[in-house]
């Protein structure tokens, strides 16, 4: 169980830095301006994305394995609120370091680790199902942040991933590259 149980600690660390990634590529494309936009008055701003992202993670994951996920101190509709003096830099700030909380715990634990039981909201999950909530939760707002951005750009936007038009090209190079491998 421990070979299972590093590979998955490994996939979901993996897994967790690469939609990080996405995002922060997503967001550097974007102006001040785009980054504090919402679509309309009932969606939320890649700027109020982040700041609810920033507050899950510091919540979760400070004293992961020995207080509840769900902090006293946490204030979670102020998440979903961005004071009109809030600046991109101490948004993404607090992002920064509650993703290295993140991804620092991840990278902390052990296959034994797993099946230890932990609670968010007094609900008791094991550490396994914590993690799979975490990476689902991430998942679902990177993709916001990324519809977004994309939104935003337009034209202008730099794709993340295979641009479009160009798969076939692509499945190509892969499978000469691990033909040859």
């Amino acid at each position: 169980m421990s070979d299972l149980g590093a590979m998955y600690l490994d996939d979901a660390f993996r897994s967790l830095r690469g939609m990080r990634r996405q995002a922060d590529t997503a967001m550097e494309q974007l102006s001040d301006e785009q980054f504090f936009a919402a679509l309309d008055a009932e969606s939320n701003s890649v700027a109020v994305i982040v700041k609810h992202m920033a507050g899950n993670m510091r919540s979760r994951f400070t004293d992961f394995l020995t207080t509840d996920g769900e902090k006293p101190d946490r204030n979670r509709d102020q998440e979903f609120i961005v004071a009109s003096e809030a600046s991109r830099e101490e948004i993404i700030a607090a992002w920064e370091k509650y993703w290295q909380l993140l991804l620092d715990t991840v990278h902390g634990l052990s296959p034994d680790d797993l099946g230890r039981t932990i609670t968010i909201r007094c609900e008791p999950h094991t550490v396994l199902q914590a993690i799979n909530r975490q990476v689902a939760h991430s998942a679902l707002h990177i993709g916001q942040i990324i519809f977004l951005a994309k939104h935003w750009k337009g034209a202008e936007w730099k794709t993340l991933s295979i641009p479009r038009g160009q798969s076939e090209g692509v499945n190509v190079a892969f499978a000469a590259k691990f033909k040859s491998s």
